[in-house]
């Protein structure tokens, strides 16, 4: 019978490891989009601070990504640190949304 180490260890890397995948695409996807566009309803401040809000959980990801790897799935991450990761996403998906929305109506 499989200890209950091994089966927390298991659960850790099916539901850690792709959420942090998702971090970094999501983060990702939306620094590109705010580095090559202006967005119309953010002022130039509030536009460069979501980039460097973005460019900081990057690394804070990437980091937790190698602690993860490097102790072998057995260390996880605290509710505490992943929800702000989590309202950053949902804020740039509303970024995106608003962008979409602008543009569409721009072609109207």
């Amino acid at each position: 019978m499989p200890s209950s180490k091994s089966n927390e260890t298991e659960l850790l890397k099916a539901v850690l490891e792709p959420l942090l995948d998702d971090f970094l695409h999501w983060f990702e996807r939306s620094r590109s989009l705010l580095e090559s566009q202006q967005m119309p309803f953010l002022s130039e401040s509030e536009q460069s601070s979501l980039i460097e809000r973005l460019k900081q959980s990057q690394q804070e990801v990437i980091s937790a990504k190698i602690l993860f790897k490097a102790t072998g799935g057995q260390v996880g991450i605290d509710t505490a640190v992943l929800v702000p990761w989590h309202r950053l996403v949902t804020e740039c998906w509303q970024v995106g949304s608003r962008w979409r929305t602008f543009n569409q109506n721009q072609r109207i």
